[in-house]
């Protein structure tokens, strides 16, 4: 039997302090794409998501992070320089990844996993922004929070969540309403054939979702 879908979350800090956190598990195009950042910041958050991607898919598989075969394709375009991430030699286990200034979350499943995470100072909820992306009923669920940028910040990491589980598309934002759920949930519920995986900390917003129980994972040696 395959093991639950498996998340971690942790500081891209965390994650670079690993013993095997080497550039050169890496595929030769992420390399390239790591050279190109600017910021040394966006580079380390760029190596740490695509370290956490391969220790949560190494631990759903039971083998080494050495040992995954990393790729990315595009469903628009077809570019395997950019996309959604999966194993090339394993089509039956789903990958997803994010990362925003400073920290990673990352997914491994049996099945479509979709994860997102957000810093506490990344998104604005100004009128024009929760317009494009929240209904009438979700906006009115933020401005009536007592933390209106953290209850934006839940609708929106669960939503970017469900895009990349394939549920939905950033065009459909506005019309998509997940108003009947609660802004401060416990970790795990369920919404019909979903499951959420939920947490806030001192810094970040995280969601997972897919059509099992996520579990979320530490990283290895802790």
């Amino acid at each position: 039997m395959p093991n639950p879908p498996f998340a971690m979350l942790a500081t891209t800090a965390e994650v670079l302090a690993q013993p095997d956190a080497d550039e050169r598990l890496l595929t030769g195009f992420e390399r390239d794409r790591l050279e190109r950042f600017r910021r040394p910041a966006d580079r380390d958050d760029y190596l740490a998501a695509h370290l956490l991607v391969r220790y949560c898919a190494a631990a759903h598989l039971g083998t080494d992070p050495a040992a995954i075969a990393f790729g990315q394709q595009c469903p628009g375009c077809g570019s395997t320089v950019h996309g959604r991430p999966h194993l090339t030699d394993r089509p039956g286990t789903h990958l997803s990844l994010s990362h925003t200034n400073g920290v990673i979350a990352a997914a491994a499943a049996p099945v479509p996993v979709g994860v997102d995470v957000e810093h506490l100072g990344a998104r604005s909820n100004d009128p024009a922004t929760l317009q494009h992306v929240l209904t009438p009923a979700e906006a009115a669920l933020v401005h009536g929070h007592p933390d209106p940028t953290a209850a934006f910040l839940r609708l929106w990491v669960r939503k970017e969540a469900l895009i990349k589980l394939g549920r939905t598309s950033l065009d459909a934002l506005a019309s998509l309403d997940l108003s009947h759920l609660p802004l401060d949930p416990p970790p795990s519920h369920r919404d019909g054939d979903l499951h959420y995986l939920e947490l806030t900390t001192p810094t970040a917003v995280f969601a997972a979702a897919a059509t099992l129980p996520v579990e979320l994972l530490p990283l290895p040696g802790q």
